[in-house]
């Protein structure tokens, strides 16, 4: 089925962005309007993208939907899109999540909300154009132009300590962007290179990527580790996680949720499009760099984890909550097994749903009660029951309870992760029990028992829009969790390649080669 002629990425990318246009010919003065249209372009930003998973051929592991036109030919920069199974769950995922947090601030907020809105918009079409992107150069453009967005969201509408976490934010991110910046000149120039004298480059993803399997190995690792920087600040891996935890309590709940649901999501995006593919041919120094990911990976699980159970604010232990399950998918990517990887990738739209929904609950709970601290609350179960019903069932979802999401994205890639070395599954299996550890324990804090405060006797259960923002989740959680077959045959193909080109010996010999130990000889391997 050929879907080169569509035009059906560029409407998906470019509706937010129409919507933050309009919203700049509307009066201040017309504040139902303005709340209107947002939630407006947040519900068409999303109805727009539903032919995208309806049409999208499941069994196709190419780009599907190219668009392509020159931009800037003097460089060879063009306006190029497509999407695989890959980026297109990524996309659903965005285009769901924004809809869901622009209707959450209906009565959240009440200041500037025509700027609030704007902002919403533009940051929803920057991350719509990093999954969708097929140039660097462009690539590039919508991955800065996301930061700005969310630094105004954090420093204006955040909490008390907005700006410290709004300029932590941006430095941390931009730190990373321009290192990235740096490896895609170099791979822009050194691909240049290999042309005829005068001939113009390229920055078209596939060709550049296909291009660097020929470079020496010690400037692919130069270029893994340009890379690897920007992603692992934008997952965050430890130890370059200490921006999120401050920008997530800081942020407003909308903020929160994109910030986790999808913002987070870049950067593992990023291992799997660009990163692995950058892996040094060699066995020993590829073995070095998987160790080192990996090693980096399960200490983020288990700290991630035990940090949580130390928190007082609830907002900060789901933040530091996503270390921990962020951990996992970096994991199922650099096992370089298909289990793995479709698990990572799954798990990646699983810690979007609950995490996301996570978010939306301490964001009602703080515009009935004006605090986050686990201490103000308890017996919630009492006054309102459905809620806590809901909150129940996001929990376990979280921690990886069997029939929910969670189960399916960390069975799967404990599988992947255990067909390689079963010592890595364990030490990942102990951030599974530390997880249901501190949500059990959280949940147990503010929802059981006898209502503890006299403000919490009378607090009003959900109304009509808070279910409409929940309900879609847990719907999500219920349907993945009990059939994950559709999101599977999309990962298939896209996965597939991928472990072709990074990891042949697994076709091969139909099973993972044992990993080598850090002390490995050079004859090590593991692939």
């Amino acid at each position: 089925m050929e879907h080169s002629s569509s035009h059906l990425l560029s409407v998906i990318l470019f509706t937010p962005l129409v919507g933050a246009l309009l919203l700049l010919f509307i009066p201040r003065e017309s504040q139902i309007l303005r709340r209107l249209v947002g939630n407006l372009f947040g519900v068409l930003g999303f109805l727009v993208s539903v032919p995208l998973i309806l049409h999208f051929p499941a069994g196709s592991g190419g780009y599907e939907f190219r668009e392509s036109a020159d931009w800037i030919p003097s460089i060879g920069a063009k306006y190029s899109l497509g999407a695989d199974g890959i980026s297109m769950l990524l996309v659903m995922l965005t285009t769901l999540l924004g809809m869901i947090a622009i209707t959450s601030s209906w009565s959240a907020i009440q200041q500037r909300t025509k700027e609030y809105y704007i902002l919403l918009l533009l940051l929803q079409t920057g991350m719509l154009g990093v999954f969708l992107s097929l140039d660097f150069f462009l690539f590039y453009v919508f991955w800065e132009v996301m930061l700005v967005p969310m630094y105004f969201l954090i420093g204006v509408w955040g909490s008390e300590r907005r700006l410290y976490a709004a300029i932590k934010f941006f430095l941390y991110t931009l730190a990373g962007s321009v290192i990235m910046l740096l490896a895609i000149l170099a791979l822009y120039f050194n691909y240049t290179k290999t042309l005829p004298q005068g001939a113009i480059g390229t920055f078209d993803i596939p060709t550049l990527l296909a291009a660097a399997q020929q470079f020496p190995d010690g400037l692919k690792i130069w270029l893994f580790w340009g890379f690897f920087f920007a992603f692992a600040i934008k997952v965050p891996m430890f130890p370059f996680h200490t921006w999120l935890p401050d920008a997530h309590t800081e942020a407003p709940t909308a903020g929160s949720v994109i910030l986790a649901g999808v913002l987070l999501k870049m950067g593992t995006y990023g291992f799997l499009r660009f990163s692995l593919p950058l892996l040094p041919a060699d066995a020993a120094l590829r073995a070095k760099i998987i160790h080192i990911v990996i090693a980096l990976s399960l200490i983020g699980i288990i700290y991630g984890a035990v940090v949580c159970l130390m928190q007082k604010d609830m907002k900060r232990l789901i933040a530091y909550s996503s270390v921990s399950h962020l951990g996992f998918c970096t994991l199922g990517i650099f096992v370089l097994t298909p289990q793995g990887l479709s698990g990572s990738v799954l798990q990646q739209i699983n810690h979007g749903i609950s995490t996301g929904a996570l978010f939306l609950i301490v964001g009602i709970l703080y515009e009935r009660r004006h605090t986050r601290l686990i201490s103000e609350f308890g017996g919630l179960a009492t006054p309102m029951p459905n809620f806590a019903a809901i909150y129940l069932i996001v929990s376990l979802s979280s921690l990886g309870m069997p029939l929910l999401n969670g189960f399916i994205g960390e069975f799967t890639i404990l599988q992947g992760v255990f067909s390689v070395s079963k010592t890595w599954a364990a030490w990942a299996s102990l951030g599974i029990v530390l997880g249901a550890a501190y949500l059990l324990w959280l949940y147990q804090r503010t929802m059981f028992g006898p209502v503890t405060h006299e403000a919490n006797i009378a607090l009003p259960d959900l109304n009509l829009r808070e279910y409409a923002v929940l309900l879609p989740l847990v719907a999500m959680a219920f349907w993945i969790g009990i059939y994950p077959k559709p999101f599977f045959a999309y990962i298939e193909k896209p996965v597939q390649r991928i472990v072709q080109q990074v990891n042949p010996g697994f076709y091969q010999a139909n099973r993972p080669l044992p990993p080598v130990s850090f002390a490995a000889s050079p004859a090590s391997e593991v692939k």
